[in-house]
């Protein structure tokens, strides 16, 4: 989950500086086909193929555009005008959005009072950090549109859970097949993503290499890791992280605000996260070991 936590919160960084190089949509199709072409250079090196069959192609598809193709979309169009330290806060509503989708499908059981605190401390603790009482200057269509990834994430988390994960299908050539047919959703509409600024700085294409690579890849792997490992909602708990890391990698290299208050919210965040780890129950059903890719 730390090591999910400081690739994830990267991505901010690096859409922001992707987007010095390529338009919204570029920047997304970009980052679904490098991340689908690292994943599959790692199956073909562990001798894992692809999933076959119609039906489980349709679970591939429809859950790339709910985790892959629509929020990948979302935060570029809304990094235009966000931070990547703000863009990261908002993203931390990710777990309310799983808790609630968990409860209203009822695949959310067993919520202890101690786990249940902790989810709530922790979006307390992104509240702090973001400080909507100082003004509503930022909460603009930019905002709206990364709250809206974050819920897609969770819509993706938990038809992941559902129809995907703990069906005997190794999680690295799931996490490729659908970062594979978010490639061929994304490109479906690259025609109207417009063209490329005349001079394109380097650093905003080394940006995209490593977000297509490290923060898109890598990341959706272990992603699809703690989903089957713990569930939809424990994998989305490490939104509440992300915030760190993306406000103080937004602070290092960008310049970007930090404040006492920030480091304040900082530290709710991860006392939240540490009880939403030690309220799980006990009896957890793991999944087989042919569910999780080695």
């Amino acid at each position: 989950m730390g090591v999910l936590a400081l690739l994830w919160g990267s991505t901010f960084l690096w859409i922001e500086l992707a987007l010095r190089a390529l338009s919204p949509l570029q920047v997304t199709v970009a980052r679904c086909l490098l991340g689908a072409g690292t994943l599959l250079v790692l199956c073909v090196a562990t001798r894992r193929g692809l999933p076959r069959g119609r039906t489980v192609w349709g679970h591939v598809f429809v859950a790339a555009f709910w985790c892959n193709a629509l929020p990948f979309a979302l935060f570029s169009l809304g990094q235009q005008t966000v931070g990547s330290g703000l863009a990261g806060v908002l993203n931390a509503t990710t777990p309310l959005w799983s808790l609630l989708l968990g409860l209203a499908l009822g695949t959310e059981r067993g919520l202890r009072p101690v786990r249940a605190g902790g989810l709530l401390l922790g979006f307390a603790g992104v509240v702090v950090i973001f400080a909507p009482w100082q003004g509503a200057g930022q909460a603009g269509w930019g905002a709206l549109a990364i709250v809206g990834a974050a819920a897609s994430y969770a819509v993706g988390f938990a038809y992941m859970g559902r129809h995907l994960v703990g069906r005997g299908l190794a999680t690295l050539s799931l996490s490729s097949a659908q970062l594979v047919a978010a490639t061929v959703l994304t490109g479906l509409s690259l025609p109207l993503g417009g063209r490329p600024p005349a001079h394109i700085a380097p650093s905003g294409l080394a940006a995209v290499v490593i977000l297509g690579i490290f923060a898109t890849g890598i990341t959706f792997h272990l992603t699809y890791r703690i989903i089957a490992a713990e569930g939809a909602t424990n994998a989305a708990t490490v939104g509440y992280l992300l915030p760190v890391v993306s406000l103080l990698l937004g602070f290092v290299v960008l310049d970007e605000p930090f404040s006492p208050r920030a480091a304040a919210g900082m530290v709710i965040v991860l006392v939240g996260v540490s009880m939403t780890r030690r309220g799980k129950p006990r009896d957890a059903v793991l999944p087989t070991p042919s569910a999780v890719a080695r």
